[in-house]
């Protein structure tokens, strides 16, 4: 399964990008977001900034993230098993 995570863009050198997600940052490639700027939300995976994205979206998909992360709070995830 994978993830990609909704992160502010608070830097750019180049084709390289400063996120941050919750006070996280870290630097990833915007070679596939070129009209990223500093201040946008951009969803990245796997060190690359995929697209630019709206912040109300963002906002939303963090919050979303949020709430997961808290219902699976103490509780080990196996993927290999159905939910129900």
């Amino acid at each position: 399964m994978c993830l990609a995570i909704p992160a502010r863009v608070i830097g750019i050198d180049g084709d390289t990008a400063v996120v941050d997600v919750d006070g996280i940052r870290r630097e990833c490639s915007l070679v596939l977001a070129e009209d990223a700027a500093v201040g946008a939300y951009v969803i990245v995976h796997a060190g690359f900034a995929l697209h630019v994205i709206d912040e109300i979206v963002a906002m939303e998909s963090l919050r979303l993230l949020r709430e997961a992360g808290a219902a699976m709070d103490g509780e080990a995830f196996d993927a290999s098993e159905p939910s129900s």
